[in-house]
């Protein structure tokens, strides 16, 4: 097709082009500034990450809508117009399937609403801040202030936690006693931590778990719920305070040692300490004097 098909009889050339810029040049403005009315709805009428996608959207609609119309003003015939779009978007489709699995994944995440802007969230072994939502993908920054973009079909795909869905966490601290211990003595002791501790809540009450026998020690998991602004300070603050308590208390934290049992009918292991051994010869061995020298 040439060119000249698409310019309508008689245009001029001229005024059309300053009209096609002044058109895009307005254009640009009013979908900038709608955009940006668009951003101060209030966070109760619609959510943070649906506010940034209907500003993008009112952009965009705007900026396009304005285009046809300056396309137009050049000369150019809106049907032939439509349907090299529908060719291009037929082409374009089948050359960019994962970015249109990435669009069509991207609906489900933001109708779901799993997680939002602001929220800490955990991907597989990515963990961070949600930065935003878009269609194609998740933008994060983690802990040590790295920018991670995750695809749409990835978080679908994939298990997500939202660690702040909710307004507060529990700990679990896994302890290990001595076989000796009084297992109640113990508990009391945890649970005395547990009331000073200011950041612990009271409700839901502390909870203390007995997990089983291990090779060492009788393993307790003590869990604990705090607010999720203090959940680490919580989490640093406990493991320190029950070893302090564990302390004054004389309860022991055992590790791990192993014990050699041959049977009542063998003799004993004999155990020979090398080093004590070596030093002691040393120490008996007579010390020779040098044949030349001569008492006075």
């Amino acid at each position: 097709m040439e060119f000249e098909t698409l310019l309508t009889p008689g245009a001029n050339v001229l005024v059309n082009v300053a009209r096609a810029v002044l058109l895009m040049s307005v254009g640009w403005v009013v979908a900038q500034l709608l955009s940006r009315l668009s951003r101060r709805i209030k966070d109760n009428v619609i959510s943070p990450h649906h506010k940034i996608l209907l500003a993008k959207a009112i952009f965009w609609i705007v900026l396009v809508l304005f285009l046809v119309t300056a396309l137009h003003q050049l000369g150019f015939k809106l049907g032939v117009l439509l349907g090299t779009a529908g060719v291009l978007t037929v082409a374009l489709g089948f050359a960019a399937q994962t970015s249109a699995s990435n669009l069509i994944s991207g609906l489900f995440v933001l109708s779901e609403e799993s997680f939002k802007i602001g929220d800490i969230i955990s991907v597989g072994p990515t963990t961070g801040e949600v930065l935003s939502i878009d269609l194609l993908s998740v933008k994060l920054r983690t802990y040590d202030n790295i920018y991670v973009r995750i695809p749409n079909e990835t978080i679908i795909k994939s298990e997500v936690k939202t660690i702040t869905k909710f307004p507060i966490r529990r700990f679990d601290l896994v302890v290990g006693i001595a076989y000796r211990t009084n297992i109640e003595h113990a508990r009391q002791v945890l649970l005395d931590v547990a009331r000073d501790n200011p950041l612990c809540l009271d409700e839901p009450e502390p909870l203390i778990i007995l997990q089983g026998f291990n090779a060492s020690s009788i393993d307790i998991m003590f869990a604990i719920w705090s607010t999720r602004e203090n959940f680490l300070a919580l989490r640093n603050s406990m493991q320190e305070e029950v070893k302090t308590a564990f302390d004054r208390a004389g309860i022991e934290i055992p590790f791990p040692h192993m014990t050699f049992y041959t049977g009542a009918d063998c003799a004993p292991l004999p155990i020979k300490l090398v080093g004590d051994t070596e030093q002691a010869q040393q120490q008996d061995k007579p010390v020779e004097r040098n044949a030349g020298f001569s008492e006075q």
